[in-house]
């Protein structure tokens, strides 16, 4: 577009415009996906760093591969607002999913530019290079680190080709120094507020017939995998009594993993991945591993769920004659988001036309990590098929868009005195 578009409708047409564009950067040609540091990321890199730029900021790619603009405020010491999501995507993904919140404020500081209008607060733009863990199986690496809570374990990571980690960035053109991801860090309360837009990948707003939503809590999450070790047997010769079978075993506990997480309104429990390794036919499983995900929109709730099924599980295991190895993966808290923004959010939300919803994210963001330096808060955006995200399917409207554009330009205009 030659002209910066300032309407909320045509707000919601350069948003959509951008993630057509970008979305043409890919590792594979018949589908979405961007791997952290391949070349199509690299290049999506680029392209949010020139429309940054274009946009009136500042702009970097910084040591781990993150995009940060930043809009300067009406006086030098004025408050930082950060703002952002992610780049990366999933195998195969959707063109909205992370990128709605770096591109959405692109769109609105380039309609603050055009104006030539600075504001109470600067704007920090962060398009947070990894959060999906595609590539090696990390989560929140990006995000992770200004938060100052980077692993430097998982620099020796590798992935399918045996690439570590460090050598990715490094091959990137990036430090890939212990030194330089350190630096990425964050002083607590620096800066002064966060508030992430994402589409919501559910189908809540869509059945209720809104166009945008005040996120409540972001369900923090336990991930752990589970080894069942019985006897493997003939399966023509091995009487159902004196079997030992994992896999069976394996099956009562995934039921109750369901059992147990069905007992609350926020409270989801997954097995995503289950398998019997060197699986035969006409044998009985000796073994069956799979992995178990279970999160709630409170730490209580969902640590309550993960003790029981624990202890079900290892009852299980004790009647069936097998064993169980559990090992923990991953543990993130819940990130309730602060009263205060969201009220201000809510308020931004009605003054927009919009009746205020609240709901929690079931999904993990990076603004998870980002609540370890400041206050959060989230606006959701309507999915439309069926809230279908993680998907090619995966879409939104030019309309939902531009309402979302005008609450954050009405949020960002009245941070500074919330």
């Amino acid at each position: 577009m030659n002209v910066t578009p300032t309407s909320p409708e045509s707000l919601g047409a350069r948003i959509l415009e951008m993630a057509e564009a970008l979305a043409r950067h890919s590792d594979q040609p018949d589908g979405l996906t961007v791997s952290y540091l391949g070349a199509a990321h690299r290049a999506a890199a680029r392209d949010l760093a020139g429309w940054m730029r274009e946009a009136g900021m500042e702009a970097e790619i910084d040591a781990l591969g993150n995009v940060v603009g930043r809009y300067a405020g009406a006086a030098p010491d004025a408050p930082v607002l950060m703002t952002g999501s992610h780049f990366d995507t999933v195998r195969n993904g959707g063109k909205y999913d992370g990128r709605l919140g770096i591109l959405l404020p692109i769109a609105v500081v380039a309609a603050l530019h055009a104006r030539g209008e600075r504001l109470g607060c600067a704007i920090e733009i962060v398009g947070f290079a990894e959060e999906e863990g595609l590539r090696f199986r990390t989560s929140f690496l990006s995000s992770s680190a200004i938060a100052g809570a980077f692993d430097m374990g998982v620099l020796d990571r590798t992935d399918a080709d045996g690439i570590s980690l460090r050598d990715a960035i490094r091959a990137a053109g990036l430090p890939g120094t212990e030194a330089s991801i350190q630096a990425l860090a964050r002083d607590r309360g620096r800066p002064a507020g966060y508030i992430e837009v994402h589409i919501e990948q559910g189908p809540v707003l869509l059945e209720r017939g809104l166009p945008v939503g005040i996120v409540t809590s972001i369900a923090g999450s336990v991930r752990m995998t589970a080894t069942v070790t019985g006897v493997a047997g003939h399966a023509g010769t091995t009487p159902m009594t004196m079997r030992k079978d994992a896999a069976a075993a394996a099956a009562e506990m995934v039921l109750a993993v369901e059992r147990r997480c069905s007992q609350a309104p926020t409270l989801v429990g997954t097995v995503g991945m289950l398998s019997v390794p060197n699986g035969s036919a006409n044998v009985v499983p000796g073994r069956c591993d799979f992995s178990l995900d279970v999160r709630a929109a409170d730490d209580a709730t969902r640590d309550a769920a993960v003790a029981d099924v624990v202890r079900e599980c290892r009852a299980i295991a004790e009647r069936r004659g097998v064993t169980l190895d559990l090992a923990t993966t991953m543990q993130v808290p819940c990130a309730p988001c602060a009263p205060r923004l969201a009220d201000l959010l809510e308020a931004c939300v009605a003054r927009a036309g919009v009746a205020p919803f609240r709901l929690p994210s079931g999904a993990g963001h990076d603004a998870m990590m980002i609540a370890r330096l400041t206050d959060v808060c989230m606006l959701f955006v309507r999915c439309g098929n069926g809230g279908i995200s993680h998907n090619p399917l995966e879409t939104m409207t030019a309309a939902d868009a531009g309402v979302a554009a005008e609450v954050f330009l009405d949020f960002v205009r009245r941070f500074e005195t919330s």
